[in-house]
């Protein structure tokens, strides 16, 4: 093989040009533009993510609707879903609704959080047809899950 360049009679008279004549272009401007709409659009989602999924009251009624709903209908494995861990571990293989059912015709009146053990919990107050109430304590484990009765 040897170095020296070809001599002859060329289509072409001139030598090959090079590719890129112009001078390199500065793109730092389009990447930090990239990385700026990245942090917004991930900020925007966190802050909407109460829109989108429901504050954390809205959720633990949700939560103790579907229970008792699941509970009216007989379905034992939606409403055994919906206890926390600890709850299903305590339950066995007891229904759920000799514990959690208390009446008839189970309306939520309202919803609060209290600190247990430096736990957040929710809590959702439920009144039944004979005009009794009971405070349904939900955990938030793997979504809101309900962890006893008062």
């Amino acid at each position: 093989m040897s170095t020296t360049p070809p001599e002859g009679p060329f289509l072409y008279d001139d030598e090959p040009e090079p590719l890129h004549t112009a001078p390199p272009r500065n793109r730092n401007g389009l990447l930090l533009g990239i990385m700026l709409a990245t942090i917004v659009v991930g900020v925007a989602m966190v802050l909407l993510m109460p829109v989108v999924k429901g504050t954390p009251g809205e959720r633990a009624d949700a939560a103790v609707t579907v229970f008792y709903a699941s509970l009216g209908d007989g379905d034992l494995d939606t409403a055994t879903q919906m206890l926390c861990t600890s709850e299903r571990d305590r339950l066995g293989e007891r229904d759920p609704a000799e514990d959690y059912v208390l009446g008839r015709d189970p309306e939520i009146t309202g919803s609060g959080e209290v600190e247990v053990d430096g736990d957040r919990l929710r809590t959702v107050t439920v009144r039944w047809d004979d005009d009794s109430t009971s405070t349904i304590t939900i955990r938030a484990e793997d979504g809101p899950r309900i962890c006893g009765i008062d």
